[in-house]
């Protein structure tokens, strides 16, 4: 392989397609096909390696999840592509357990910019590996299921399929 190189393949899950990213040894992006900011940053002509290492690992994980096992997310490499701000917004994500949400609010307050709910909301839409860093399980101050780029319907069936709802 290229060093550097990104490779992406695709795959299905209960839940409809997704696409998958490789960059070296690490997931840079899992995407439901159609889902806002799809492949963001990754071409449409990036070659498909469908036996990557990464994609083998990443597809045991989305398996053992839809078949209600609870794998961690330090099970795999992930190198999201994004600025250093998304990517502690992102790293918040990964601390929310199985089984629990949580608002905007908390991760900004989480990641030291509690007036930033709007930039928080930002880069959880462009959160670039779905299910995996769990964007789903954070809810509106309200209580109320709001936004998800690959829309609310998918959101409320990873909730319930965690039991969150």
């Amino acid at each position: 392989m290229i060093e550097n190189q990104i490779f992406i393949t695709d795959y299905n899950t209960p839940f409809g397609k997704i696409t998958m990213a490789a960059c070296n040894d690490a997931l840079c992006g899992l995407w439901f096909v159609g889902q806002k900011h799809y492949c963001a940053n990754i071409s449409n002509d990036a070659p498909r390696y469908h036996n990557h290492p990464v994609f083998i690992r990443a597809q045991q994980w989305i398996d053992a999840y839809f078949n209600g096992i609870r794998p961690k997310i330090s099970d795999l490499s992930l190198e999201p592509h994004g600025t250093e701000f998304q990517r502690s917004v992102w790293r918040a994500l990964c601390e929310i357990p199985y089984g629990m949400y949580v608002t905007y609010t908390d991760i900004a307050t989480r990641v030291g910019c509690p007036k930033s709910v709007r930039a928080v909301g930002g880069a959880i839409g462009r959160n670039p590996i779905s299910i995996i860093i769990p964007c789903h399980r954070v809810i509106g101050a309200n209580g109320k299921l709001t936004g998800y780029a690959a829309g609310i319907q998918t959101k409320i069936k990873l909730l319930q399929h965690e039991g969150v709802i």
